[in-house]
């Protein structure tokens, strides 16, 4: 793990910003990127504080623009990528006929627009001398249902889909694929007007145990890959 460079897209939110904490302390170099940089370069300053080496970017996920400027500013100044980890996303949790479309579109053209435009760009920029790897965070809703979840379910069944398919496309390329079905985690997800829901944080996943899963699983030595993990809280189980 050492002197590799993670990307972290979604750097400023809480599983993200997380992520990025581990990595740094396993060696580490990590890019925090999102659309709030501000608080992505809180989180840069608060790692290199510690002795680490992150760096902080804008990007617009939705806009291809956007992203490739920040894969080519990136890979001017730092390197090729070994690690990307997708931790962006929003969540929208309603009443199918209650729906505001605008809310809808919103909500495609980020988890799965954006999740596409972003590992499509970043894999032309991945050190192919290295194993590289790609983590995916289809969340619970990726992989079961429940009521009121008919778009979000939907976005993130889109990203298992698009993730299972590249594993097929891409075994010559290299490159490793991890799919984290995480259910209840303590992150701002729920503060959203738009996850109508009524939750109990406290009994949720805390980011940084979702965090040391993941590296855990980047960690893996030798030809091994952790393809899916379900990672949930004993209060919200599915099976």
């Amino acid at each position: 793990m050492k002197g590799k460079l993670a990307l972290i897209v979604g750097g400023s939110g809480g599983i993200g910003s997380a992520i990025a904490r581990e990595l740094s302390s396993k060696g580490a170099r990590v890019v925090l990127a999102g659309r709030n940089k501000s608080k992505a370069e809180e989180v840069a300053k608060e790692i290199n504080e510690n002795g680490g080496d992150a760096y902080a970017i804008d990007v617009d996920v939705t806009a291809a623009e956007s992203v490739k400027n920040m894969a080519q500013q990136i890979s001017d100044n730092l390197g090729e990528i070994d690690i990307l980890v997708n931790a962006f996303g929003q969540g929208l949790i309603q009443p199918f006929k209650e729906i505001n479309p605008a809310y809808a579109k919103e909500i495609i053209d980020v988890n799965v627009f954006g999740t596409f435009v972003v590992t499509q760009t970043i894999l032309s920029h991945m050190n192919t001398e290295e194993p590289g790897h790609v983590i995916m965070f289809p969340g619970t809703m990726g992989k079961y249902v429940m009521k009121n979840s008919s778009v979000y379910a939907a976005s993130k069944f889109a990203i298992q889909g698009m993730t299972k398919a590249l594993v097929e496309e891409l075994k010559r390329d290299n490159v490793r694929f991890s799919l984290f079905y995480l259910g209840g985690v303590n992150t701002p997800f729920w503060d959203d007007e738009r996850v109508s829901m009524r939750v109990k944080k406290e009994a949720m996943l805390s980011p940084d145990e979702v965090a040391r899963t993941v590296v855990s699983a980047i960690s893996i030595p030798g030809i091994g890959v952790v393809n899916e993990v379900v990672m949930q809280p004993e209060s919200h189980q599915l099976v």
